[in-house]
């Protein structure tokens, strides 16, 4: 028997259910804040994710998927949304479109050769959004206050976590200063600590192994080497979100894993138990100088990325099944061969009205057919029998008060529309 890679998974039954739950509400929330789907491929030139993600994040460094074709061509599997987005961009000069910013949101699948733990897997889903060519404080409160809101659609508590890197002045002037006082301690630090030193000091404000040591606790605070104009940005965006009733606390630790990010940075937080006691939901920032970098115009953007297996764990952790149960508007029962006809046809119209329905295609009873309807919570029951087709009419029961009605056939269509 040939098994499914590891750190793999095949999405059916509940976990289809939560998964298309998810999707759809991402959608609609995205599209109620004028967002516009987006869709890059799931491999690209191994320079997008080297370059811009940075070859010493984790992810560059030890998680990639990199491979030849069979042209000889460095491809990599897409281990993030934001390069390819921004690749998009500039190669489909969508800098020149008329309306400005540009405001995506996308979902699909990444690939990270990591440990697979709960809700963290080597092919994992992602949904997102991405903003391009605004550099106002108002759109950082937009886009977290969208994340924000997204997830309390989907009855999920969070605080936001939210910190600011700065400009590049600021962040120069903080990198010397943390790494001065780092060096002297550095021994008491992991070895990814040690290395990255050298390569990138601010990320080893993340780092989870020493996350408790004193340490990282009393290092210096980048609030603290902050320019004015650096200071005065982040205030607004706190002054936007306290307006926006989101609820958010300043975290000196949240630095980031990818090089891009400048200015802000967040994560939006839930107190999930199965998975730690703060768990990290949603997270994101903003990356002015990433489009340069990759040779378009000089363009700001700013987004957020979601894992959908973690959110998918934190549905089933707080036990959100009633929301999104499955559920279809009207099950169709027939038996005979006359009745099978007109429930074919019935079954058709309805579903072409936007009606959710089924019907019985295995030969069952009556009575089965009851229990089919039931497990599928149908809303509604049409009872189909021949003589009261002969007579033109048909039953409609509601399968919550168990009250029958008497329908003319040629009403049916309208009186199950209209009593949805």
């Amino acid at each position: 028997m040939i098994l499914k890679p590891k750190g793999t998974y095949d999405i059916y039954g509940d976990t289809a259910k939560y998964y298309n739950y998810i999707n759809e509400v991402f959608k609609t929330v995205c599209e109620y804040y004028n967002y516009e789907y987006i869709r890059t491929p799931i491999f690209e030139d191994s320079e997008l994710f080297h370059r811009s993600v940075g070859e010493t994040s984790d992810i560059v460094s030890k998680e990639t998927y990199d491979f030849k074709d069979r042209g000889d061509r460095n491809l990599t599997l897409r281990p993030e949304g934001t390069a390819g987005v921004v690749r998009s961009f500039i190669e489909n000069k969508m800098y020149g479109d008329v309306c400005q910013p540009k405001k995506f949101y996308y979902s699909g699948t990444m690939y990270r050769y990591e440990r697979p733990q709960a809700g963290r897997y080597r092919e994992l889903s992602q949904i997102g959004v991405e903003v391009l060519g605004s550099n106002s404080p108002l759109m950082d409160a937009e886009v977290i206050s969208l994340a924000y809101r997204l997830l309390e659609e989907m009855g999920i508590e969070v605080t936001v976590k939210i910190n600011t890197l700065g400009d590049q002045e600021s962040r120069n002037a903080y990198r010397e200063a943390l790494v001065s006082y780092l060096e002297p301690n550095i021994d008491s630090l992991c070895s990814d600590c040690k290395k990255r030193l050298t390569t990138n000091p601010l990320r080893i404000l993340d780092c989870k192994v020493d996350k408790d040591n004193e340490v990282l606790i009393n290092a210096p605070k980048i609030t603290d080497y902050l320019n004015e104009e650096s200071k005065t940005r982040f205030d607004k965006v706190l002054e936007y979100l306290t307006y926006l009733d989101v609820d958010y606390e300043v975290d000196a630790s949240i630095v980031r894993g990818l090089d891009y990010y400048n200015h802000t940075v967040f994560e939006l937080v839930a107190d999930i138990p199965s998975l730690g006691s703060a768990t990290t939901v949603c997270a994101g920032g903003r990356y002015n100088n990433l489009v340069s970098f990759l040779g378009g115009p000089d363009t700001p953007g700013i987004g957020f990325a979601s894992g959908v297996d973690r959110l998918i764990h934190v549905l089933q952790e707080i036990n959100s099944e009633k929301e999104i149960e499955p559920a279809i508007d009207v099950y169709v029962m027939a038996v005979n061969e006359e009745e099978k006809l007109t429930a074919l046809r019935l079954v058709q119209d309805l579903r072409w009205s936007e009606v959710k329905c089924e019907m019985d295609t295995l030969d069952k009873g009556l009575k089965a057919q009851f229990k089919q309807a039931d497990r599928y919570n149908a809303r509604t029951l049409i009872i189909l029998n021949s003589e009261d087709l002969q007579k033109g009419i048909i039953t409609v029961k509601d399968n919550l008060t168990k009250e029958e009605t008497k329908v003319d056939e040629s009403e049916i269509l309208d009186y199950i529309i209209s009593n949805l």
